[in-house]
C-alpha cells in the first residue's frame, strides 16, 4: 500500500490543522500543569544542566487513564529528578496540536500521545524517534524488568515500522457494549453475550421507554477519532467499507448506506439529546452517572464504570461483545501510546519516562494505589494473568477475547486494500475522516439526509484515492 506523503501534502495538512486549531473551541479547554516547579522544556540546555533541571513536556489526551498517569507522575520525578509538564487536551485538539508540531519539527513537546493509526505514518516521516535502538542499550536487568515480549504482539506490530518500535503502549482497547443491568431488568429484557445490532436497537427502545433515559448512547461528535470510531465498526458489521480492492470509494454502497442510516436512526429513536456534542468522555459521564441505559464504545471504559470511586453504577454494569450483523468480530483495535518527538532535546530522559509509564511496575503501582479495576488494560499478557486484576475486572475475559479476535489486517467482510478497523491506515485519512465525520454529524443533527451526507463523503473519498495515488 502506498503510504508516501509528499511535501506538498504534508504542508497542506499542516495548513489545514493550523487553521482548524485557530478556531477550535477545544483550544480553550487546554490544561497545562507540571510538578516540582516544572518549567518549559525549551528553556533547558542539552548537556550543561543536571537532570534535576530537565523538564519534559508531555502532550496527552484527557481520558481517565491519562489523568491517572498525570497524578502518578510525581513518583517518576522523585525517582529520577526529571520534572514533567503536561498539556492535557480533548482528543480532537490533541491531534491538531501534536500533528502540527511534529510536522513542522517545532519541538513544542518531548513526548506525545499517539495511536496505532499514527505510529507507522509518523515513523516513515521521521517525526518520532525509533525506540528499538534505545531498548538495545538497556542493561539486561532493565530489559528483563520492562519485558517487551509481554506486550501483546498485535499492539507491538501496530506500533512498529520496518522492525523498529516507535511508540510504547500505555493502554490498549477494543470495543464492547455496556448496559445497566437494573434498567434492562426493569424493561423486562435480557442482553445476549453476542448481540446483533437489530437486537440492540430493539432493546434500546424498550429500556428508554421503561426508564425514561437514553436507551443507547453513541458518539456523534465530529472527528475521525470520535464519531467515526464506533460508526466504522457498524459499517464493517453491515458488510460495508471505505474502498474496494481497486480503491473505488464505497461510501454510497447499499451496505454502507444501510449502516449509517441505522446509526442515525438509533440515535434519533433512543439516543442522547445533542448527540453531536457527545464524544468518549461525555458518553462515559452519561452512563457512569446513571443517565443512560446502554453505551457502545471502547473497552477501556470498563474499569472506570466498575470503579465505585468514579462511577455511580459500579456493580450494575453488564458487558457484551461488539454487536454483529453481516459480519462477526467487529471490535476495533487501538492503543494510546507514548512516542518521543524527533525534535526533542531530551530524548534520553524522555525514554526513561516512556519505559516507566508503560511498565509492568507502573501497572502494579496503579493497581495497588488506585485499585486494580483501573489498572491500564489491553497492553500486557501479565495483566490478564494477574489474579488481582481478574478478580477486580469481571470484564477481563471479554476484553482479552475482543482484542485477540480484532483483525487489523482484514477489517471488513469483503477484501479491501487498506488496514485498520475503525480507520483507513493511510496518511490522508486524518483529513478525510474529519471531513466525512462532519457530514455524518450533519446527518445526525438532521441538517442533511443520510443520502446527501454520503454523496458528499463519497466525493471526498474518491478525491483522496486519486490525489493520494492509490487509484490507478
Amino acid at each position: 500500500m502506498k503510504k508516501i506523503v509528499t511535501l506538498f501534502a504534508l504542508l497542506s495538512l499542516v495548513f489545514v490543522l493550523v487553521l482548524s486549531g485557530c478556531g477550535s473551541e477545544g483550544a480553550n479547554k487546554e490544561q497545562e500543569s507540571g510538578n516540582n516547579g516544572a518549567q518549559n522544556a525549551g528553556n533547558s540546555t542539552d548537556g550543561d544542566k543536571k537532570k534535576e533541571n530537565v523538564t519534559l513536556r508531555i502532550a496527552t489526551v484527557n481520558n481517565p487513564d491519562m489523568i491517572v498517569m498525570k497524578e502518578m507522575s510525581s513518583e517518576f520525578t522523585k525517582e529520577t529528578g526529571i520534572n514533567l509538564e503536561f498539556v492535557v487536551l480533548p482528543e480532537n485538539d490533541l491531534r491538531e496540536k501534536v500533528t502540527t508540531d511534529v510536522a513542522m519539527q517545532a519541538g513544542m513537546f518531548d513526548i506525545v500521545t499517539i495511536g496505532t493509526y499514527d505510529a507507522s505514518i509518523w515513523a516513515k516521516n521521521e517525526w518520532i524517534e525509533p525506540l528499538t535502538p534505545m531498548m538495545d542499550k538497556m542493561s539486561d536487568q532493565e530489559k528483563s524488568d520492562y519485558d517487551v515480549e509481554d506486550i501483546f504482539p498485535s499492539i507491538r506490530d501496530a506500533l512498529s515500522y520496518e522492525n523498529n518500535l516507535y511508540a510504547l503502549p500505555f493502554y490498549g482497547e477494543s470495543s464492547m457494549l455496556y448496559y445497566n443491568k437494573e434498567m434492562l431488568q426493569k424493561a423486562g429484557v435480557e442482553m445476549p453475550l453476542h448481540p446483533t445490532w437489530d437486537q440492540v436497537r430493539d432493546i434500546s427502545k424498550k429500556v428508554k421507554e421503561a426508564n425514561n433515559v437514553p436507551g443507547l448512547v453513541l458518539r456523534g461528535l465530529p472527528g475521525w477519532g470520535e464519531v467515526l470510531a464506533p460508526l466504522n465498526t457498524v459499517i464493517n458489521s453491515f458488510g460495508g467499507s471505505w474502498y474496494d480492492m481497486d480503491w473505488n470509494a464505497q461510501l454510497t454502497s447499499p451496505e454502507t448506506k444501510k449502516a449509517v442510516q441505522f446509526y442515525v436512526d438509533v440515535l434519533k429513536e433512543s439516543g442522547q439529546p445533542g448527540a453531536t456534542s457527545t464524544g468518549f468522555t461525555e458518553a462515559l459521564t452519561l452512563l457512569s452517572t446513571g443517565k443512560a441505559a446502554m453505551w457502545y464504545d471502547a473497552t477501556v471504559a470498563a474499569g472506570f464504570l466498575n470503579n465505585p470511586e468514579n462511577s455511580q453504577v459500579a456493580g450494575k454494569i453488564g458487558y457484551a461483545f461488539a454487536p454483529s450483523e453481516a459480519k462477526d468480530n467487529n471490535g476495533w483495535l487501538w492503543a494510546w501510546s507514548l512516542g518521543i518527538e524527533s525534535a526533542s532535546k531530551h530524548k534520553e530522559e524522555a525514554f526513561k519516562f516512556l519505559t516507566w509509564a508503560t511498565s509492568k511496575r507502573y501497572i502494579e503501582q496503579v493497581g495497588e494505589s488506585k485499585g486494580w479495576v483501573v489498572a491500564p488494560p489491553g497492553t500486557r499478557k501479565s495483566t490478564y494473568d494477574n489474579p488481582k486484576y481478574k478478580e477486580a475486572a469481571p470484564f477481563a475475559d471479554i476484553v482479552l477475547e475482543s482484542m485477540t479476535q480484532a483483525d487489523y489486517m482484514k477489517p471488513t467482510k469483503n477484501p479491501v486494500p487498506y488496514q485498520g478497523i475503525q480507520y483507513v491506515a493511510i496518511p490522508e485519512f486524518q483529513q478525510l475522516g474529519t471531513s466525512v465525520s462532519q457530514e455524518i454529524a450533519a446527518a445526525i443533527a438532521g441538517k442533511k439526509s443520510v443520502d446527501e451526507a454520503l454523496e458528499n463523503a463519497q466525493k471526498l473519498a474518491e478525491e483522496i484515492a486519486v490525489s493520494g495515488g492509490y487509484k490507478k
